[in-house]
Parts: C-alpha cells; structure tokens; sequence
C-alpha cells in the first residue's frame, strides 16, 4: 500500500503533483470533486521518489507513511551560492587527523543526510560500510597491513601495484601509516552489482557525504590507496568491511576531526568545456 493521503481540506486541486509524477500515475478527473488519486493498479510502478509530497504548496499531501512535520522546509533555508561555491572550491583532501574520535550522533547524522543522495531509478541501496571509532581502525589497520605482507611474501603483488611494499615497509620501521593518515574513522560505499548504476550510485553518495561532512568541520580523505588494497590486492578486506560479494564498491573515504584548518581556496586550470551546437 502506498499510503497515498490527501487532506482535502487543504487540497485546492493545482494539479502540481500530478504534472510532476515521474510515472504519470497520479489523476485528477476534471470537473469531479474528488482530489488527486492513484488508481490501485498504478501502485507498483510508484518508486518512492516523494515529488508530489514535496512539491505541494499547501502541504495536503503524504504517501507511503510518511509524515510530512518530518520533511524540512525549502524556501529560505537553501545556502547561498557564495556559501556553495566556497564549500566546493575550498574543500581538501585531508591527511592530519586530530587524535579523538567524532561522536556516534555525529556519525550517524552525516551518514542519514548522505543517505539522500541521487541513486539510479531512485533504487536507494547504496550501502555504507563504516568503521566508527580509533580502536577498531587500529584493529583494520593491523589486518590491512598483514594482508599485503602475506601478498608481498607469496609474490603476488601486481606489478603495477609494488609501492605497497614500500606503505608496509615504512609502517614496520617507522610507523608512517601511509594508507590511512591516522584518520580514526573510515567509510565505504557499495551497491549491487545488479543495479543499473551500481559504481555511480555509491560515488555520488559518497561525494554528498563529503560535502556535508566538511561543511560540518569533518576532515575527509579520498581513499584510493585503501581502495586498490582492498579491490585489487587483498580482496579478504572485503569480508573485514561487511561489503557482500555481489556488491560494486565505490570508493573508499578516510574521515575524522582535522588537525590542520586550511584558510583559502585554491585556483584551478581552466574548465575543459566543449559547447555543443
């Protein structure tokens, strides 16, 4: 059952949510008394996309279940575009992490608004995998390590991938953590590998994750390094993560309380921009 409500003493019949249904399932018979309705046989095709809940002006609508004082307001609560643009502009790959963890709320708060990110076909299962405090990143870390020594010792590095006896090299001798900066915290995207867009659901989520992330004082690492150990060289990491086998992951993100505090954006080579005509 969708749940599809509508509260007629609000409804005004606008017709918005039904020009805006992405499924064209939603009527409103012209010159009936009756407000907007899906026909019980349209339910099925409904994926939950909410865009006539939230495009109601008069807030006389709710499907599936949903509560509408859950839904935040939009008018007037959007950041500038400065705002938007420093944020973009001005977020950096981070590699000194304070020593403390974040705090589970805060943790999870970044994770429930990423969760909101675009998927394909509005599917919404993209997974995150996440390693929430020092102790059990201490415990990966160690795992990752003997991992590639074990790779390293039976010889069956990928060539392409031989520096990684240099990462287990410097943490042996000198304990430069070179995979994961001292981050405390650790997040990786996955998705089905039966989706339409498995790979770019979990990156998009993953960068929404990012950005609200920084925008919160978080420090944020694009993992690649962690990333091939766990893809390329030691796939039993895998297992470590939770990730399923039939999963595509996305990438791999360090995170936690930076230690340094940038105080500018940078400039970039002019946007590669190809008109079309």
């Amino acid at each position: 059952m969708l749940n599809f409500t509508i509260d007629q003493n609000k409804c005004d019949r606008c017709g918005l949510c039904v020009a805006d249904c992405p499924r064209n399932i939603i009527h409103l018979d012209a010159g009936a008394v009756a407000v907007p309705y899906i026909p019980p046989e349209k339910e099925e095709i409904c994926f939950d996309c909410q865009h006539c809940m939230a495009i109601c002006p008069r807030a006389a609508l709710s499907i599936g279940g949903h509560s509408l004082q859950q839904s935040m307001p939009i008018p007037g609560h959007l950041p500038d575009t400065i705002a938007l643009q420093t944020l973009i502009k001005g977020r950096r790959s981070v590699r000194q992490f304070a020593q403390e963890n974040l705090t589970q709320d805060l943790i999870e708060h970044l994770l429930e608004v990423a969760s909101h990110a675009p998927t394909g076909v509005n599917v919404q299962q993209v997974h995150f995998h996440v390693i929430k405090d020092r102790s059990t990143m201490d415990k990966f870390r160690h795992k990752c390590i003997e991992a590639l020594r074990e790779v390293i010792k039976q010889g069956k590095l990928p060539e392409k991938r031989g520096y990684f006896a240099d990462f287990v090299r410097l943490w042996d001798e000198k304990g430069i953590d070179v995979l994961f900066r001292g981050a405390p915290h650790l997040v990786v995207t996955s998705a089905p590998a039966k989706l339409p867009t498995p790979q770019t659901d979990a990156l998009i989520a993953l960068v929404t994750f990012e950005l609200y992330a920084v925008a919160s004082g978080v420090g944020t690492l694009w993992n690649g390094l962690t990333m091939w150990a766990i893809r390329d060289i030691a796939p039993e990491l895998r297992a470590a993560l939770g990730i399923p086998e039939d999963h595509v992951i996305g990438y791999v993100m360090s995170f936690g309380k930076p230690a340094v505090k940038y105080q500018r954006t940078v400039q970039r080579a002019n946007a590669k921009i190809k008109y079309v005509s």
